[in-house]
């Protein structure tokens, strides 16, 4: 059994990633993971779609979410639950909580987009604004958990949230036996981390490749450098994974140690990949999302002849944005856009 240290207090590895997905098999769906025959032959390769647009509340979050809060068992019943996010997490979060009957509260940055904060103003969850980047907003939630007694739900910081996303790799691990690369977003890490874990223990030999944008990669280029950086980040049709890494995240280490290599895409190409989903694979995706298909294509020459994984994190782009990529909503598969 391949163990990573990763906090503390707890590990990610192999055997917490299966027992997440015990744990929170009753509240999430086993996504599709189908076969692209457009994809593979614009890109040379055979191209396989792990659909995570097509979780309940329309993203990869919820597999997280769902197994922090449950792992807290009796503890979380009168408490506060507290997250913060820039739309996905927090809309999983705002589904949790009121499923499971439980008091919740959440953080959002200004500049979170119209489509995320309309989902989770719906649900009628306490939210407060705050913060132009994701990281001042979850410093700021995270200290009105710390001061107030509530439980603190981080985004990615947490062996929880990320054994939970890791669930997405033990799920592809069943549904295709053989690949050679799967190519993931990334933001904060949790998503790459959980599944880089899962995928490393099961098949070392796959390759793992983080996507970023090129206006908001701080992963990538804090792993360049060995350390967490502080940098800019530029708005991005990626908005799912735009801003900072918080300060000491575990889930540093595991991009820098399992994540084989990254690919940085650019705003016309996330938006062409966008467009493109929606034509050929008749898909609803949002920029995030996207980046992988971004990343294939832009790259394709590095992945004539395999067997690629493409996983397709979340659907929240709203109807405005999506017309004026030239798409249309009416009559396609949605995570987050009906």
């Amino acid at each position: 059994m391949t163990v990573l240290r990763v906090t503390e207090d707890g590990e990610v590895r192999r055997e917490g990633i299966e027992a997440a997905r015990e744990r929170i098999a009753s509240h999430v769906r086993r996504t599709p993971c189908r076969v692209s025959e457009n994809l593979g032959r614009l890109a040379g390769c055979e191209v396989h779609l792990k659909l995570e647009s097509l979780q309940e509340t329309g993203s990869f979050k919820l597999r997280g979410v769902m197994n922090a809060i449950l792992s807290l068992g009796p503890s979380a019943a009168g408490r506060t639950l507290v997250a913060a996010s820039t739309g996905n997490h927090g809309a999983a979060f705002a589904y949790a909580v009121s499923k499971l009957g439980l008091g919740g509260r959440l953080y959002m940055p200004r500049t979170a987009t119209d489509a995320k904060l309309s989902r989770v103003r719906a649900t009628g969850l306490p939210l407060e604004l705050v913060g132009e980047d994701c990281v001042e907003t979850e410093l700021a939630a995270a200290t009105w958990a710390r001061d107030h007694d509530a439980v603190w739900i981080s985004p990615y910081n947490d062996a929880r949230v990320v054994e939970g996303q890791g669930t997405v790799a033990a799920e592809l691990l069943e549904q295709l036996p053989g690949f050679d690369d799967v190519l993931v977003p990334v933001g904060g890490g949790g998503l790459i981390g959980g599944m880089a874990a899962c995928l490393k223990a099961a098949r070392p030999e796959v390759r793992v490749v983080g996507c970023q944008p090129r206006a908001s990669c701080v992963m990538a280029r804090s792993v360049a450098a060995g350390r967490l950086l502080e940098l800019p980040s530029r708005p991005t049709m990626s908005d799912a994974t735009a801003g900072g890494v918080e300060p000491g995240s575990i889930t540093f280490e595991l991009c820098r140690d399992l994540v084989d290599d990254w690919i940085l895409v650019g705003e016309d190409e996330i938006a062409a990949a966008i467009r493109l989903v929606h034509e050929q694979e008749d898909l609803i995706v949002e920029g995030a999302a996207a980046m992988t298909v971004a990343a294939l294509l832009d790259q394709r020459e590095r992945f004539r002849g395999r067997r690629v994984v493409l996983v397709l994190s979340g659907g929240a782009i709203d109807r405005a944005a999506l017309q004026r990529l030239g798409g249309a909503a009416d009559g396609a598969e949605a995570g987050e856009v009906r």
